[in-house]
């Protein structure tokens, strides 16, 4: 199937920081002048995972999406420990390569971590958002949280679990499991109190690793916080309940969010294509295999061109998902 004429402002950049390397997908907005989004996934989690938010944040403002060093098939670092201040120091490296002061930041599972360091050390960041933030101190165990993670993930799509079985593989579970401590005692809960930006803490109704009263503990230990939940969603939120997750953002930069709130599942949910047949789904299967082995071979041109191959069929099959102000 021939690729669409339209254009498709998307680049594969890569920021450097004390030999670590991070990559970031990058997608134009129409209106440049607005403020940049900042994306962080979790942990072994990979940008691919913003499928659907990043085009429709991109409708306010350009998107930067990182894979982190050890993620996505990124080269893990050598003699680096690799723990959530660690991860911090390359997101701010992103933000200085690219000259931003101040960009909405936000940071899903792990990522909420990553985001909640690099706003203790950056006073000039006004918004963020932390979707799914962990981990639960109550919990903190290997055994508690893959618990949880399973009952979280029975609520889950098929299409996320492929997305997510892929990212862990390029990950690999040595390094997941090199991570995994870091992220087991970092105390978000301590750190979040530091923090001077207006933050929106986001989760699903059924995320169990990201329960109501952690999310109590947080809004309370922060200074200038608002709380909402998502109905119908789990730790995923970012990719199937997409539409939500923009809407909530947009809201909460433009000081339109209440304090807290509840979103009904249809009202966020990432809405089905418009158009699907075999080859578009052929194509869109093919695209993000060649983005893997891509990675996988440290061919960072193959990846960009795949990004930008599944960027494209989805367009074709989703049209440009609209969000209601």
């Amino acid at each position: 199937m021939p690729d669409s004429d339209d254009p498709l402002d998307l680049d594969v950049e890569h920021v450097t920081a004390d030999g670590a390397v991070t990559r970031v997908t990058r997608v134009e907005s129409a209106v440049p002048s607005s403020r940049p989004f900042v994306l962080v996934a979790g942990l072994g989690v990979a940008a691919s995972y913003f499928e659907f938010l990043a085009p429709t944040l991109a409708e306010r403002g350009d998107v930067y999406a990182l894979d982190l060093p050890g993620f996505a098939g990124m080269e893990r670092p050598h003699g680096r420990t690799p723990s959530v201040a660690f991860f911090a120091d390359q997101v701010e490296a992103v933000l200085d390569h690219y000259g931003f002061d101040d960009p909405v930041l936000i940071g899903h599972s792990m990522g909420a971590q990553i985001v909640t360091e690099v706003l203790t050390r950056r006073s000039s960041v006004t918004h963020a958002v932390l979707v799914s933030p962990v981990v639960n101190e109550a919990e903190a165990t290997p055994f508690r949280q893959a618990v949880r993670f399973v009952q979280s993930a029975t609520r889950e799509s098929f299409h996320l679990a492929i997305i997510a079985v892929s990212a862990y593989l390029l990950c690999g579970p040595a390094y997941f499991l090199r991570v995994l401590p870091h992220v087991l005692r970092y105390r978000i809960t301590e750190r979040i109190a530091e923090v001077e930006s207006a933050l929106l803490l986001i989760r699903g109704e059924y995320d169990t690793t990201s329960p109501r009263r952690f999310h109590s503990r947080l809004v309370a230990a922060a200074p200038s916080a608002a709380r909402w939940e998502i109905e119908g969603a789990a730790h995923s939120i970012i990719n199937a309940h997409a539409v939500g997750v923009a809407k909530l953002t947009l809201q909460h930069i433009d000081g339109r969010l209440a304090a807290r709130g509840r979103m009904q599942d249809e009202d966020a949910v990432t809405p089905p294509p418009v158009r699907v047949d075999a080859g578009l789904i052929w194509g869109a299967m093919a695209a993000r295999v060649w983005e893997w082995v891509s990675a996988l071979r440290r061919d960072e041109a193959g990846v960009e061109r795949a990004k930008e191959r599944h960027a494209r069929i989805l367009r074709r099959a989703y049209g440009r998902i609209r969000r209601s102000r």
